[in-house]
């Protein structure tokens, strides 16, 4: 972990002004690191914390990655709550309100809870990028929705709340991924039922595969290939061989990739539902909630 520290500590403790600006550099207003660490977004956590005087909380996406979440980039804003909002770059500061039960200590730093970051990052983020995150604590640290819908009743028609209470019943921490979580979302908005994730696939009872999403009821299965197809031949070969295995057991795939067009992503699966006989589906809408006419 990079040493992170308040200026005016350090100088109180001895250390010379000189030596503070050749050495180190400023984090945040205040707190400073050595001048040639390259900082994690643990560091710049504590670091937003001690710009506070140690009275803010961590929150939203930071929070999420020290609860575990994964996808979290080490250059991702922190947000902290706080009684006075002072912005500087890489902080977001919030004024919002929050109570003692509602703050955790994660490597000794005040961190929301699993439930309360929940109820900020539902709010905050725009909507795919919300169950992205979402999913990926509910991964990580599951919480109870149950405990974001006394908080929403708690704190009432703060800002987003109609968003949030839209999200909550299709947080899945089956999604491995944001670009599943998206590719879900897409599906769900599209009219389609909400797909079963991470389907276990047997083959005289033997798992061989898990699908990252469908219908199971349809054999009908929704695959995201991703970056890591590219950066993991191994794992890329592992998963085209597979896929044969899968279909001769009836199952049909459509494999999604990062270039495709989301309309004709949602035309491909409803095409397949109705044809493998999938309940009635509403008519596909000219957009939806998540990509653009």
């Amino acid at each position: 972990m990079t040493e992170v520290f308040l200026g005016r500590e350090a100088l109180g403790d001895g250390l010379s002004r000189h030596d503070l600006q050749r050495w180190y550099r400023r984090m945040y207003r205040g707190v400073y690191i050595p001048k040639y660490a390259t900082p994690s977004l643990g560091d710049r956590a504590i670091g937003a914390w001690l710009t506070t005087n140690r009275t803010g909380v961590i929150a939203g996406v930071a929070a999420s990655a020290l609860h575990g979440a994964q996808w979290v980039d080490d250059d991702e804003p922190i947000e902290v709550l706080v009684d006075e909002r002072r912005r500087q770059p890489g902080l977001s500061p919030r004024m919002d309100r929050h109570s003692a039960d509602e703050v955790v200590m994660v490597e000794d730093l005040p961190v929301t809870t699993p439930s309360r970051t929940a109820f900020d990052m539902g709010r905050y983020l725009k909507r795919a990028a919300a169950l992205a995150r979402l999913d990926a604590l509910m991964r990580a640290a599951p919480f109870a929705p149950e405990r974001v819908e006394m908080l929403m009743h708690k704190y009432g028609p703060v800002r987003g709340v109609r968003q949030l209470r839209d999200l909550l019943p299709l947080i899945d921490a089956g999604s491995e991924s944001p670009k599943e979580s998206w590719l879900r979302l897409l599906l769900i908005d599209g009219g389609l039922p909400a797909p079963e994730t991470q389907i276990p696939v047997l083959d005289g009872g033997v798992p061989i595969a898990y699908l990252d999403m469908g219908y199971r009821d349809i054999q009908l299965a929704i695959e995201y290939d991703g970056d890591q197809h590219r950066s993991d031949r191994r794992q890329y070969v592992r998963d085209i061989r597979r896929l044969p295995a899968v279909e001769r057991l009836g199952w049909e795939v459509i494999r999604v990739i990062a270039e495709d067009r989301p309309a004709e992503v949602l035309w491909r699966v409803k095409e397949a539902y109705r044809r493998r006989g999938g309940a009635e589906i509403d008519e596909m809408r000219r957009s939806t909630r998540t990509f653009a006419a």
